[in-house]
């Protein structure tokens, strides 16, 4: 019997990572398992391993250079395609626990200490638990629990590029890239569509 079609992506459940994969996973319809997992690299042996298929990571998580080349060079995997998403609305307030990858999303200067966190969730549970005072997370966690948290800044949402990775190399040493993307339509015709859109 062989198992279902398995992606890997950050945990715990309620990242940002799970969100925009399942979105993904819906996207293409595809009738997938989804696995969370704590660590980039342990995915990346998983695979290799033949534990399961494919990767999600957002292209500004601080280990994606790392997992791109050890992907690559030590276990064969490679970036197999890439989309545009955005995540969970974000909000801080004053000593700031936050994903080193959202440290760009505001401007955090008037929080003069940074406590790095593996994930927005993670800082979640320690808000709860009392291990932070503040941090970043997402208005989810903060609409579900109005007695216990509060919102001092409110970010919105930021559109990431994402990275699937897996084992079959789609690139022969060419570019790859979708021709008719919208971003695509806009270079090539962006003028004509902005005096379209204004008229």
């Amino acid at each position: 019997m062989t198992r279902p079609l398995t992606f890997l992506t950050l945990g715990p459940s309620g990242t940002n990572h799970e969100l925009v994969t399942r979105r993904y996973l819906d996207f293409h319809g595809l009738d997938a398992k989804v696995l969370l997992i704590e660590d980039f690299f342990e995915g990346l042996t998983m695979i290799d391993r033949g534990e399961a298929d494919h990767l999600i990571q957002v292209a500004v998580h601080p280990d994606c250079a790392d997992v791109v080349a050890r992907g690559h060079f030590e276990h064969g995997i490679h970036i197999m395609d890439a989309f545009i998403s955005p995540s969970k609305e974000l909000e801080f307030p004053r000593i700031l626990a936050l994903q080193p990858a959202t440290r760009g999303y505001a401007d955090i200067s008037a929080w003069p200490e940074h406590i790095p966190v593996s994930s927005i969730m993670r800082i979640a549970e320690g808000l709860f638990d009392g291990t932070y005072d503040s941090g970043l997370t997402t208005m989810k966690v903060v609409e579900a629990n109005p007695d216990l948290l509060r919102v001092d800044v409110r970010i919105g949402t930021v559109d990431d590029a994402w990275l699937v990775f897996g084992k079959t190399r789609v690139s022969d040493g060419n570019l790859v890239a979708w021709p008719t993307s919208p971003g695509a339509k806009l270079l090539r015709h962006g003028n004509e569509i902005m005096e379209k859109v204004e008229n």
